[in-house]
Formats: structure tokens, C-alpha cells, sequence
């Protein structure tokens, strides 16, 4: 619910916040599965990226004079290059781009849940909500 709220917002910093609690989700039903190892260390690598994210999301608003609508978030890139890098790759990770570290935790937990045993409704809710 909070993965398709995101998308109706304008807000910068909710739309962020909205996506760590989706993934808080995913956390859960990873415990819920028996794997607490695997929802830790999704949790540390989500918290990584998104805590760049966070702080990248902080410079854009601190230079867009205290904006946060991302409707007036324009050629960013010229004005705070190394800002705009990393914000590009801390969204790739959280994406799941393959050979950073979003992608191993994403792929860990597909590969548990076609290991285990259970519903085929399920089966099919992780991978296609998790991608």
C-alpha cells in the first residue's frame, strides 16, 4: 500500500519515506518466513542506500530554497553534479540494479522463497512485488 501511495505523491521526502516503509514490509514477511538473517541484512543494505538517499534528498531541497515538490526539480545535474551521482546510484541499488548491494539482498530472498515450500499466491506476490 505505502509502494502505490508513493506514486500519487509530490512530496520528495514522503515519497522516500513511503519506500522505506514498503521495503519495512518486505522485512516482515521475510521474518514471517523464518529467515532473520536475510531480513537483517536487507535491512542494513537498504538502510545504507537509503540514508544516502536521505541526505542527497536534504542538498537538493537545501538548494531548491526549502522546496520539496519534485515538480520544480529540473537540470539538477548542473548545478550539484556529485549529489546528483549519488542520488542515480543510491536509487539504482534500492531498484535491485544488478552488482550493488540492493541486488544481492533482493536476490537472496527470491532465491529463499523458491527454496521454500509455500502458497503459489505468495510465490507469486514476492517476485512480482518485489522486483
Amino acid at each position: 500500500m505505502a509502494g502505490l501511495g508513493a506514486n500519487f505523491e509530490f512530496d520528495l521526502k514522503k515519497i522516500i519515506a513511503l519506500s522505506t516503509l514498503r521495503q519495512l514490509g518486505l522485512i516482515i514477511r521475510i521474518l514471517a518466513i523464518g529467515y532473520p538473517k536475510l531480513a537483517f541484512f536487507h535491512l542494513l543494505a537498504h538502510a545504507l542506500f537509503k540514508a544516502l538517499l536521505f541526505i542527497c534528498a536534504g542538498s537538493i531541497i537545501h538548494n531548491l530554497k526549502d522546496s520539496q515538490d519534485i515538480r520544480f526539480i529540473g537540470s539538477i545535474v548542473n548545478f550539484i553534479p556529485l549529489t546528483s551521482v549519488c542520488f542515480n546510484v543510491s536509487s539504482l541499488s534500492l531498484c535491485g540494479i544488478p552488482f550493488l548491494a540492493g541486488f544481492y539482498s533482493k536476490d537472496l530472498i527470491l532465491e529463499m522463497v523458491c527454496l521454500r515450500r509455500i502458497n503459489c499466491l505468495i510465490f507469486f506476490l514476492y517476485f512480482f512485488l518485489l522486483v
